[in-house]
């Protein structure tokens, strides 16, 4: 075949070969653009009625589409460009150049319209993103039925082995993980303090009412069978709004006592052993079981209006209380910054900077409230903790090493680790 190189004239080619390497370099950048633009960004500037932002999103809805049309205009370009650049060498220098031609258009083509528009567009995503939206808009209208077949057959092709493109284009849902990890990297557009609570609350579903709970022997409550002044003392003295009241032992529960109403009838002088069940009874004790995540704890408090619950084994013990301040200090932390305030049951620093430490407290506050590493993943108290490591039950002065911390055993009752000492290397 014998081509004609002296029509048209070699200015209109120039301005021809020009303008497809600028439509290659636009679809090339574009495409990296729409692809790499974070999808919960644009969502939320189309909720905000950005019209770019909204026809790129219909876009994305159907990826395999867009892609169609965006690769459909790209090889467009680059074959016309390679034809004009055969042509303009035939005409200006001869048919032994060609290759020569083909090496040059390559390398520009390389660099202006491949690297550089992609990396352009994974630099400045939403600026090219929201723009060529509207340009694709019009295309995938103008060029519908070309999209369309293209579409049909890159489908059922992908059919073949196993993939429904149908399917796919919707699941863009996160995984906790990956919450996590857009959490952790959202950097200064969110504070820290706002990082740390949406970190706990995604922690909550892995955490159980047994993390966080009070043991059995630290619930603070009212025996009936006690002495009647020591049960008056213990109703003066107390700091807390909510006590529950028992015969003998916690597996004996009578019921919960709000401080108000017994403030009410300590200034009427009406308080008696039989009056004080009376008004216990009235409020049933509120039980759930162990392991229960602390999410769905959490909306149980909410359902039943309820503060604080009980937690059993599956024999119906007794194993410890949780509060819903409990949980929510998971999420807020502690409701005050005084360290001494927060757990001066729980511990107490002596001048030498050693921690004396109540062995039945979690693993979980003292590592929030101290800064400690202990693990977490096995027995929740640090008296679980200990007696897991020396498995046995220790005598007073037994040391040991946990990580930077060196423990000394102060105090043994009941079979358990009462107190300890702590030192921190």
């Amino acid at each position: 075949m014998i081509i004609d190189v002296s029509d048209p004239a070699l200015p209109p080619l120039l301005g021809l070969l020009i303008l497809c390497l600028v439509l290659s370099a636009f679809f090339s950048g574009t495409e990296t653009a729409l692809m790499s633009f974070n999808r919960y960004q644009l969502r939320t500037m189309a909720k905000g009625g950005h019209r770019g932002a909204i026809l790129a999103e219909r876009l994305l809805a159907r990826p395999d589409r867009l892609i169609g049309l965006i690769l459909l205009g790209n090889n467009l370009a680059n074959n016309l460009a390679a034809t004009l650049v055969t042509i303009i060498v035939l005409r200006v220098w001869g048919d032994e150049w060609v290759a020569v031609g083909a090496g040059v258009l390559t390398l520009l083509m390389l660099i202006f319209c491949e690297v550089g528009p992609k990396t352009y567009g994974a630099l400045h995503p939403r600026r090219l993103a929201v723009t060529s939206s509207y340009v694709y808009t019009a295309l995938q209208w103008a060029l519908r039925p070309a999209v369309f077949v293209i579409g049909w057959i890159t489908n059922g092709a992908l059919k073949l082995v196993g993939l429904n493109v149908d399917k796919q284009v919707q699941q863009t849902t996160l995984s906790r993980e990956e919450l996590r990890t857009v959490v952790a990297e959202a950097g200064v557009m969110i504070p820290q303090s706002h990082q740390k609570m949406l970190m706990s609350v995604l922690d909550l579903e892995r955490m159980t009412v047994n993390d966080i709970m009070i043991p059995r022997q630290d619930i603070a409550g009212i025996d009936l069978e006690d002495d009647w002044e020591r049960i008056l003392d213990q109703l003066r003295q107390t700091p807390h709004t909510r006590l529950p009241v028992f015969r003998g032992d916690l597996g004996q529960m009578v019921g919960l006592l709000h401080m108000r109403r017994i403030a009410q009838e300590l200034a009427r002088d009406t308080l008696d052993r039989e009056r004080l069940e009376q008004i216990a009874a009235q409020r049933e004790p509120y039980y759930v079981p162990d392991g229960t995540s602390l999410t769905v704890q959490l909306s149980n408090f909410q359902r039943d209006r309820r503060r604080f619950a009980f937690v059993v084994n599956e024999y119906g013990d007794v194993q410890g209380l949780v509060t819903l301040e409990d949980i929510l200090e998971e999420i807020v932390g502690e409701f005050t910054s005084d360290p001494a305030t927060i757990s001066h049951r729980d511990f107490h620093r002596e001048p030498s900077g050693a921690c004396i430490v109540n062995a039945s407290t979690t693993i979980r506050v003292l590592n929030r409230t101290l800064g400690w590493n202990l693990p977490t993943d096995g027995p929740k108290t640090l008296n679980g903790l200990l007696l897991e490591k020396l498995e046995t039950i220790p005598s007073a002065g037994t040391s040991l090493r946990i990580g930077d911390l060196e423990m000394e055993i102060l105090q043994i009752a009941d079979n358990a680790i009462r107190t300890v000492r702590v030192h921190e290397r």
